[in-house]
């Protein structure tokens, strides 16, 4: 058995991260207070909670594409040094809501564009793409251009480009929010599978409990107001793939949902 992710070395560590905004030159408001939170290596770490808690604030933080007004963010890396996050970095890759493709590429101009920006060769450039596409079961679509795809499809091209670009850290700003029901399940399965196949460290941001519970090994409960704090953190201790209708699966959702009211 594969050792329970609590016990592999810390990859990220949130320490005391608060974040206040200046709204209109004068106005302060508080979108994070004290977050603190270890993320270990090869996780797949959950943050949930409902609109404006400040769970894609902490992401964005932790990404380097905002600064915290108070405490650090620091990340390992490959050799086990620890150095605080100020910006973006490709150790990180980042996965958004909007499909944020390059509407005048292919596929595989899109999946291309990360390892051709860090200079590989043109050949490896393309085994790469196509290794990446074939993961998320985009082919045969290589040719196709972004207005010719599902918006399910143009989100795997989006996790795909991610993955072709080597990050160590995958982050997920609720990127399944745009899609139907049905959709939205099926790129929730394809991402657990994803995730098992090339194991790496993910932060996930959600407002859908089922969703946090289903891809989760842990789950990060917000607060459901500002300023963002952590309210409670579960551990999620089920057999993958997971059922939706399993008794301690449903068990922890109706424990998730009963704390969720005390802070809304």
């Amino acid at each position: 058995m594969a050792p329970h992710s609590s016990d592999a070395p810390v990859k990220i560590a949130c320490a005391h991260v608060s974040k206040t905004f200046i709204q209109k030159g004068k106005q302060e408001v508080p979108v994070l207070d004290d977050v603190s939170l270890e993320v270990h290596e090869n996780e797949f770490l959950v943050i949930l909670g409902p609109g404006q808690c400040g769970k894609s604030t902490l992401l964005r933080i932790i990404a380097g594409l905002e600064t915290p007004s108070t405490g650090s963010v620091t990340l390992k890396d490959k050799d086990g040094m620890a150095r605080e996050v100020q910006g973006p970095g490709s150790d990180r890759g980042l996965v958004f809501q909007g499909y944020m493709l390059f509407p005048w590429k292919t596929v595989q101009g899109n999946v291309e564009m990360g390892p051709r920006l860090r200079g590989l060769p043109a050949a490896e450039c393309r085994a790469l793409a196509r290794h990446y596409i074939d993961m998320v079961g985009l082919t045969g679509f290589e040719g196709h251009y972004p207005h010719q795809l599902s918006g399910g499809m143009k989100q795997r091209v989006g996790i795909a480009r991610v993955y072709a670009n080597s990050p160590e850290v995958m982050l997920l700003d609720e990127p399944f929010g745009q899609l139907d029901a049905q959709t939205r399940i099926f790129m929730e399965q394809e991402t657990a599978r994803i995730w098992q196949a090339e194991k790496r460290t993910v932060i996930f941001v959600t407002n859908n409990i089922d969703e946090a519970l289903y891809l989760g090994d842990r789950i990060v409960a917000m607060e459901g107001k500002l300023p963002g704090r952590v309210q409670t953190v579960y551990e999620v201790d089920l057999p993958r793939p997971r059922d939706f209708t399993d008794m301690e699966f449903l068990r922890l959702r109706q424990q998730i949902i009963d704390a969720s009211r005390l802070t809304l």
